[in-house]
């Protein structure tokens, strides 16, 4: 008995040292709302609506040089300083432009991609359309990327007609590939090796200023994406000698690749770790959050096993940032209901977190696949980033730069589920971060790879903005 109420005495203790550090936290409201629309909003909506009217659309494996010729053009319409007094290099269709500073010791490379996914579907207003309504810029590209684009052309372009020379050299970088991985950044990475460019930082998209980036807390937040997750796209192949359906057999393809993907659903083998970026983000956003949440993300200490467990219950974004995922995404059986097929397929997406990177993720999915006589190949598959030093000179240049811009925005440490190029820069950069800074509410998000994509024009000032005071603070 005596040993019972030390127990609950310490349980106590420790419950009650928790309720006070959350208490100590206070409370914060995000502060941070974009102007209203001014002039100069209205003038780059018309800037980004044209090069949103623009069909960039990219296809996998295919030089489309001469379809960006003349995108290009348009670009060397609307900036025009940019291109009469920075270097062009053009390669294959990807441009890279170079800003001469005072100094090469620090460059800084601003960087996104020209090209967009297909649009299908019924939309508000057509996908190429660049219509301008409702406060927003419409169509594919407006929101992934070009708005990035258009963000730091405006913002060399404006620098360029007061006469600023940068303390250190500046790099404008963008792709045209980027959409299907393909091998325009690589390109312009060689180009700059070749040179001998070493960056100190790249900003390239990835993150940006999420509107509630997590269910309970409210408002706009910057989180500058500091790692990407590997990826693989698996093809698993089930066999047999067929047969007619009438008198099924056990274990046909169909039914193993089924068991395959019951295992995974329940009984998943990739190991959850919450790495110091995720717990770092969590802790940042715990003054901003109701009660409940503040108890947990205040105290990792003693919580961090819990959130560990229940987080991809609550959000599948957030338990995507703790392991390694797949995602069953294409099947293919039989042709007819009555005959048993001789090979079913089953494709997957696969994200590779850091601390259970590809190989061992990809043996785990080859272990339980050959339980189940299922084959395994793999294709465009690629680790995952090395992370951005939280703590490190270049992370806190851009968390500056954004309290600078953008008054009351906390920034936080993100890690990206999706991919970019900027993974291409990091065998020559110091610091590399993947960070829009424009606003993605519910809508922008649901809009980027789907329909009725769009961007809310009033935040481009802030775009430009944040460009100018890193090309800026770059000293």
């Amino acid at each position: 008995m005596i040993a019972l109420w030390i127990v609950l005495a310490l349980l106590a203790a420790l419950l009650g040292a928790a309720v006070i550090r959350a208490l100590l936290a206070g409370h914060r409201e995000a502060a941070y709302r974009a102007p209203a629309a001014d002039a100069r909003a209205e003038e780059y909506a018309r800037k980004l609506s044209r090069m949103v009217a623009f069909d960039t659309v990219s296809v996998p494996e295919t030089n489309q040089r001469e379809k960006f010729l003349p995108f290009h053009a348009l670009l060397a319409e609307l900036f025009p300083l940019v291109h009469a007094q920075l270097e062009k290099t053009e390669i294959d269709g990807n441009l890279l432009f170079h800003w001469k500073g005072r100094q090469a010791g620090r460059p800084l490379v601003l960087m996104s991609h020209q090209d967009v996914v297909p649009a299908e579907g019924e939309w508000k207003h057509a996908p190429f359309s660049g219509d301008i309504a409702e406060g927003k810029v419409w169509g594919r590209g407006a929101s992934d990327t070009k708005c990035s684009v258009m963000g730091f052309f405006q913002a060399v372009e404006e620098l360029l007609q007061e006469g600023y020379v940068p303390e250190h050299d500046v790099w404008l970088s963008s792709s045209c590939t980027e959409e299907w991985a393909g091998d325009g950044c690589p390109k312009l990475v060689d180009e700059l090796a070749r040179r001998g460019v070493h960056p100190f930082l790249v900003c390239d998209e990835g993150g940006g200023i999420i509107t509630d980036p997590v269910g309970g807390i409210r408002g706009n937040f910057a989180m500058v994406g500091v790692f990407e997750k590997g990826k693989a796209d698996v093809t698993l192949t089930a066999k047999s000698s067929g047969g007619h359906a009438s008198a099924p057999g056990k274990h046909t393809p169909v039914a193993r690749l089924a068991d395959f993907v019951y295992h995974f659903e329940h009984h998943s083998p990739f190991r959850r770790k919450m790495s110091p970026e995720v717990q770092a983000l969590f802790e940042q956003l715990a003054p901003y959050a109701p009660f409940y949440m503040k108890l947990l993300f205040c105290n990792m200490w003693l919580f961090r096993p819990l959130l560990i467990r229940a987080l991809p219950m609550i959000s599948a974004q957030a338990g995507a940032m703790l392991q390694t995922t797949i995602a069953f995404t294409k099947m293919k059986g039989s042709d007819a209901y009555n005959v048993l097929p001789q090979e079913a397929v089953l494709g997957a997406n696969m994200r590779f977190i850091p601390h259970e990177g590809m190989e061992q993720s990809l043996a785990k999915v080859r272990r339980i696949a050959q339980k189940h006589g299922i084959d395994v190949s793999v294709a465009h598959a690629v680790d995952a980033s090395r992370s951005v030093d939280i703590h490190g000179e270049g992370f806190s240049l851009v968390r500056q730069v954004i309290a600078e811009t953008f008054p009351g925005l906390e920034t936080c440490p993100y890690v990206m589920t999706g991919a970019t190029d900027a993974r291409n820069y990091e065998r020559i950069a110091d610091h590399v971060v993947r960070f829009a800074p424009v606003i993605y509410g519910p809508e922008q998000m649901k809009g980027m790879h789907g329909l009725n994509e769009n961007i809310e024009y009033n935040c481009l000032p802030g775009a430009v903005d944040f460009y100018r005071n890193l090309i800026r603070a770059n000293r």
